[in-house]
Order: C-alpha cells, then sequence, then structure tokens
C-alpha cells in the first residue's frame, strides 16, 4: 500500500516506521522535520532498543506526495483547520483515511473532504513520545482501536485493522466509534488534564497525591455518566484499569502536558470541551469537568 502519514510527531513517526517496515510504501508529510526524516530516516526505541527505519518520502508539500490509498492523521486536534490542505492532495477516488487524533471532532473534520463511509477513527491506548526530531520513543506500545466514522464495522475498517496487524500492531475493530471514544476519555480527561492543573506533573505525581487521585476517579465516573446517557456504557472495571495501566507508566508526561510546558496549543475543545457539551446535552451534571476545564484554560492564559 501507498501511505501518506500526516504529520510525524510520536504517533506519527512511530507508526510510520513500523508501516514501513512491514513493507508499504510510506510516504512523510512532516512539517519541521522532513529533512532529517528524508536523509537519516526514523529512529524508534522500544525498551532500550533502537532502530533506524527508512521511509518512501519526507516532504512539507502533500502535493508532492500525491494520492495514497491510506491516509494515516496523526497532526493535533488543534491544526484540524489546514486538514483540506494537508489532506485533499493525498486523496485518490478510493481513498482511505484513518484519524489516530485524540478528543471527539476529528470525524466531522474529515467529513467535509472525502465520503464518510471511507473514515476510520482509530484510539491510541499508548505511551509514545517524540524526543527529538525523528526520534521515537515509547515505554508502552498498547494498542489501537479502529472503528469506522459512522455505523458498524465496515470493509474500510477490516481494511486498516489488517494493515495494522500486518504491521505487529495490536489492532482490532470496535463496533461503535463513540463507545471506544468515551473508553479513551476515560484516562485523557482526567490524566491529561490534572497534569496541567495539578502544575505541570507527571501521572506519577497524580496517582501519589490522595487529592487529584480522588479527583481523577470522580472525573472518570463523570465521563461513564456521559457515554452511559449516550448509550455507551461501560463497566467500573474499565475506570479500575485505567488506574492499573498508569502505574505502570512511571512518571509520564501526556501528551497535553507536553503541549502546555512546549508553549503550544492545547487540544482543550477535543479533549474536554466537546465531551462536556455532549455530556450536559444528554442531561448529565459534570461538574469536576467544567471545573478542571476552567483550570486549564486559566493555567494556559497564566502561561501566556
Amino acid at each position: 500500500m501507498k501511505i501518506g502519514i500526516v504529520g510525524t510527531g510520536a504517533l506519527g513517526g512511530w507508526y510510520a516506521a513500523l508501516l514501513a517496515e512491514a513493507g508499504h510504501e510510506v510516504h512523510c508529510l512532516a512539517r519541521s522535520d522532513f529533512d532529517i526524516i528524508q536523509q537519516n530516516g526514523l529512529t524508534i526505541r522500544n525498551k532500550s532498543q533502537e532502530r533506524i527505519v527508512r521511509v518512501a518520502s519526507a516532504s512539507p508539500d502533500a502535493a508532492s506526495i500525491g494520492p495514497c490509498d491510506h491516509i494515516v492523521v496523526t497532526i493535533k486536534s488543534t491544526s484540524n483547520h489546514a486538514l483540506p490542505a494537508l489532506v485533499t492532495p493525498l486523496l485518490g477516488p478510493a481513498t482511505v483515511v484513518v484519524t489516530l487524533q485524540n478528543g471527539m471532532g476529528n470525524v466531522e473534520a474529515l467529513a467535509k473532504l472525502l465520503p464518510v463511509e471511507r473514515i476510520v477513527a482509530g484510539l491510541c491506548f499508548v505511551c509514545i513520545n517524540r524526543l527529538a526530531p525523528a526520534v521515537i520513543d515509547t515505554t508502552l506500545a498498547g494498542y489501537v482501536r479502529m472503528a469506522a466514522a459512522t455505523g458498524p464495522i465496515n470493509s474500510a475498517v477490516e481494511t486498516c485493522v489488517a494493515i495494522f496487524s500486518g504491521a505487529s500492531v495490536d489492532c482490532q475493530a470496535e463496533t461503535s466509534l463513540e463507545s471506544v471514544l468515551w473508553k479513551k476519555l476515560c484516562w485523557n480527561i482526567p490524566f491529561n488534564g490534572l497534569s496541567i492543573a495539578g502544575g505541570s506533573i507527571t501521572t506519577d505525581l497524580i496517582l501519589a497525591n490522595p487529592a487529584l487521585n480522588e479527583r481523577a476517579h470522580l472525573l472518570m465516573k463523570e465521563v461513564q455518566a456521559a457515554a452511559s446517557a449516550r448509550g455507551h456504557s461501560f463497566e467500573d472495571t474499565h475506570i479500575k484499569r485505567q488506574f492499573v495501566v498508569t502505574v505502570g507508566m512511571g512518571p509520564y508526561r501526556p501528551s497535553s502536558l507536553i503541549d502546555f510546558m512546549e508553549g503550544r496549543e492545547v487540544e482543550v475543545e477535543g479533549i474536554w470541551g466537546e465531551p462536556l457539551r455532549r455530556g450536559l446535552a444528554a442531561g448529565v451534571k459534570m461538574p469536576e469537568t467544567a471545573k478542571l476545564v476552567a483550570e486549564i484554560k486559566a493555567r494556559i492564559a497564566a502561561r501566556k
């Protein structure tokens, strides 16, 4: 397959390398490190093991890459306004687009560019960081769950799952996108948020602080209630698992904390704003989430 990777941050770089190793023709649409990738390849690290992977090309110009069989979108949702310029030149008559972005609203942005039945949403339950340009490190390869943009599992989802599974990724199909979105937000809302609101701290410090630990649990219960009100219930065992998994991450810096500390735009709307609106619209009271959103916005305002 000819695969275009839109964005070569942590997720984009990691999956670009794995897909290239699996034999696909991978082209990276990169904003800043395209020259390093083109000349030296991608350096990926996992449990102290390091290897360099070459891709077919890396460029800041989508037109130079041209139409692809598949497109993997990994840019931050704060850059969704740029999707027409980034994605349209890569589209062919049957191109399938996979979004691996955080939060809600990404499928809706892509649906303006191509038929919805050719859009697949993937949720990555991983710990992957970009240490330097073209250098990607993982402490938890985790898994990916994919769903159709709308409706049940379709051929586009099945093909994408097969491609990622063939690249040694633990990837499975889910019957409902919104269901898996809420499950992912069960971790993202508390831990991405409290890492900022708690004073730019890593996840281990959240767990070690009784007050923040309790807030994380309350936030997860609100996410659970919102998901249930919208017809996508999940069990308490999923909440418990989020804490167990986070213990294994060690002193992990969530992606939103990295964006915050490096002065970049934080995905406030996708991770907190839109889920809060959907929960409230379903009649669920979400005071802890609303409080967290206000704290995050205050921290961002103070940073400026």
